[in-house]
């Protein structure tokens, strides 16, 4: 039986990552002696590799009885989000995402919005969103409240054909009073060797951006080695102050979460890197990729998913455990026991067709785990140039017409066509091959508990997403087009995100137990992932005081509590023995590190440090 940790069972591309990775060795031995040739092709759809104002509201209607409504798609409850996150104010150029609860299709239906001053928004046809392809009406940029006064307005909803209609309240702020860094803040662009550069004012990278030119260019370099391309055209990369998703995502354009509060973890360097190679990987051609092998290929040739690692010696991790041996129940335990000497497989493991076929609903971090290890077990074993003729050759799969049963698309059999070409395999022996190759390896303790708590780690983040920013859940991201953006001059829709003390206090234990991950502390992981996790029970269950549920993440609400009071927005904290050392910003990007300890009165700042 397979068994893993999982509050949702979902990616990234988006991947968060860490640091600056040193770089990997090509595989040039049995690479081919001639480049290829850069043809760029048509953008992919977006891969996933992937942040006291109340969130943005999740708005339901029930529809009542004496109204119409096509019975089989068109009944309540709607949800209703409106962008930007968090408050709005006068000027704001307003996005409304219209889409049903249950998640059932609406195709023929449309959302109709009147709003303030007699303007009609749409009607606005149902569509497919995200990675998720969930089924909503879009009105982007709708809603235009410049010249309007501050206060509440109604917006009236209507479906149609045939209704249901209801209203929703909404109020807009004062434009001047609009939260730091807005006021100043507008779109930049640099230029690099690789990249054009595209980032927003006041902001972290902005703060940060010689460096991240540096780093840009010798990341474009490696890749380029790795795939051994030329990049011929600048590769346009966005900044983004805010996270989505896992920390990027690659299209037309790659955008980078990049900001000092990032609980999306790691590095958004690592990110990077996995999103290069993915549009480089585009750029290659191939009739048909598998997600498996898209997402492989970048884990591959970066050295890991969200951090440098031993891909293959953590994915024997995932394997059922030898007899005799029962591995740690994760479902409902964040404990690390650091006696263990002879570890137990976790029992995580994926079978491949399974995990070809639906892979970016599969559990992310175990997916592309497996994704990795697979490709790096391909290319041991058949080489590089063996490897890519194969990759490059997968074709479409298309039953016959007329066949008893007719098959279109599916990756699965796409992959074992290929396979079958190029290698005499089926796809269940070279499963059974890569299954032995993994059970050779000898399990290590720090491997098995690092990927047990990676799992719980961002099963915690995406039920974070879901719960309290659920415009950056990677499956359904608030991603918007770039050049759009800029030439609206829109800012906010990055700018602004949920920020209550409750988003900050969460955050910054997110953050906190990404960096004990990353240093091996598990004990502390567990203490952090324990504690969110009690907290978001206690949201789930309407307890208008989450986080009484815990001491520890009490102690983190009250240091967020005395840091708003005085001005300052927290973006990391190492918290002591009643002391605590925290990273603050206050009216520029500039980090400013704080120490505070705890008092009768609760904490307290003791000064800034110099």
């Amino acid at each position: 039986m397979r068994r893993y940790f999982a509050f949702i069972v979902p990616i990234m591309l988006f991947i968060s990552a860490c640091g600056v990775l040193a770089p990997h060795g090509t595989p040039s031995q049995t690479a081919p002696a001639v480049l290829p040739s850069f043809t760029p092709t048509p953008p992919p759809t977006p891969t996933p590799y992937i942040y006291l104002p109340t969130p943005t509201p999740a708005i339901t209607y029930q529809p009542s009885t004496t109204e119409t409504s096509d019975p089989s798609r068109a009944q309540g409850p709607f949800v209703v989000r409106l962008h930007p996150d968090g408050e709005r104010y006068v000027g704001d150029q307003v996005s409304l995402e219209v889409f049903p609860e249950d998640g059932k299709p609406m195709d023929g239906f449309e959302v109709q919005v009147e709003a303030p001053q007699g303007v009609t928004l749409g009607p606005t046809a149902f569509g497919q969103h995200g990675i998720a392809r969930r089924s909503q009406a879009t009105l982007l940029w709708a809603w235009d409240t410049s010249g309007l006064e501050a206060g509440d307005y109604s917006l009236s909803f209507s479906l149609l054909p045939g209704g249901p209609s209801w209203t929703q309240e909404v109020s807009l702020l004062p434009g001047t009073s609009v939260p730091y860094p807005e006021p100043g803040a507008a779109w930049a662009e640099a230029k690099s060797d690789c990249c054009a550069i595209h980032y927003i004012t006041g902001t972290a990278a902005d703060r940060d951006l010689p460096e991240l030119i540096v780093i840009l260019d010798e990341q474009a370099q490696r890749a380029s080695q790795q795939l051994e391309t030329d990049i011929e055209e600048p590769i346009s990369i966005t900044f983004l102050p805010r996270v989505l998703g896992h920390g990027g995502f690659a299209s037309q354009d790659i955008s980078i979460s990049y900001l000092d509060r990032s609980y999306a973890g790691g590095s958004p360097t690592f990110v990077l890197y996995h999103e290069m190679i993915h549009k480089l990987d585009g750029s290659l051609g191939g009739d048909f990729r598998p997600s498996i092998l898209i997402e492989g290929l970048a884990v591959y040739l970066n050295g890991g998913h969200f951090k440098p690692e031993p891909l293959t010696a953590r994915a024997a991790a995932l394997l059922p455990p030898a007899e005799g041996c029962e591995p740690v129940d994760t479902t409902n335990t964040f404990e690390y026991t650091s006696e263990i000497t002879t570890p137990c497989a976790l029992d995580w493991y994926i079978p491949l067709e399974e995990l070809v076929d639906d892979f970016y609903f599969s559990q992310h971090e175990i997916g592309y785990l497996e994704a990795g290890a697979l490709v790096e077990y391909m290319v041991g074993t058949w080489g590089w140039l063996a490897y890519e003729t194969f990759y490059r050759d997968i074709k479409p799969y298309q039953s016959e017409p007329g066949s008893a049963v007719e098959i279109s698309g599916k990756q699965s059999l796409a992959l074992e066509d290929a396979l079958k070409a190029h290698f005499g395999l089926t796809l269940v022996e070279l499963e059974e091959q890569f299954l032995e190759a993994l059970r050779q390896e000898t399990l290590l303790p720090p491997n098995v508990e690092d990927v047990r708590f990676t799992v719980q780690f961002y099963d915690t983040l995406r039920r974070y997403q879901q719960l309290l920013d659920p415009s950056a859940y990677f499956l359904t991201a608030w991603l918007m087009d770039g050049e759009q953006m800029r030439e609206r001059e829109i800012v906010a829709d990055y700018l602004r995100r949920p920020s209550t003390p409750k988003n900050y206090a969460l955050e910054i234990m997110l953050v906190a137990a990404d960096a004990s991950l990353r240093s091996g502390d598990f004990q502390q992981t567990g203490n952090l992932l324990e504690a969110v996790n009690a907290v978001l029970d206690a949201v789930s269950d309407q307890n208008t005081h989450p986080f009484l549920a815990h001491q520890l993440a009490a102690d983190y609400l009250a240091i967020v509590h005395t840091l708003l009071s005085e001005g300052y927005q927290p973006q990391k904290v190492q918290l002591g023995e009643g002391l605590a050392q925290v990273w603050v910003i206050k009216d520029e990007p500039s980090l400013i590190l704080l120490k505070m300890a705890r008092s009768g009165n609760g904490w307290e700042i003791l000064l800034e440090a110099q």
